[in-house]
């Protein structure tokens, strides 16, 4: 009998320990944001989707169209085209595009990039259901950023 009101005080003594542990939790600061009208402020250290760098004097890309970046791809999500001008030096890109559904956001693109041509962006709040939507022609968002 008295392993009978043990077991009573121990579950009564368990209820208000969860119950205290309820009501400090009830009274605590709220941490949650009410999405749609309000949004997280971002790190400086953010990492987004890559978008390619432009040059200051001629908003054009600073790609030179190496390959470094969709050769050290390891999920192959970069697809770079460029074509060499009749009398230039270098190469001019002629297409970038990020299919941002395999990405991996490993960073190693950004690394190989000895030029500067690519960085990532600042763009987090990515949401769609369809798939194509993630399939980013990231020369021509820089022509509509300048």
């Amino acid at each position: 009998m008295s392993n009978y009101f043990g077991e009573i005080f121990g579950g009564f003594q368990s209820l208000l320990v969860g119950l205290g542990i309820t009501i400090k939790a009830f009274f605590d600061p709220v941490v949650t944001l009410q999405y749609p009208h309000e949004s997280l402020k971002m790190t400086p250290r953010f990492r987004g989707h890559i978008e390619l760098v432009g040059d200051d004097e001629t908003g054009e890309s600073k790609c030179i169209v190496c390959g470094m970046c969709q050769r050290n791809c390891p999920t192959g999500c970069i697809t770079m085209a460029g074509e060499k001008p009749e009398g230039a030096k270098k190469k001019v890109l002629t297409s970038y595009v990020l299919n941002f559904t395999t990405c991996s956001l490993c960073g190693i693109c950004v690394e190989s990039c000895k030029f500067g041509a690519i960085a990532f962006s600042k763009d987090y709040n990515l949401a769609s259901t369809n798939k194509n939507d993630f399939i980013f022609d990231l020369k021509k968002r820089l022509g509509e950023k300048s």
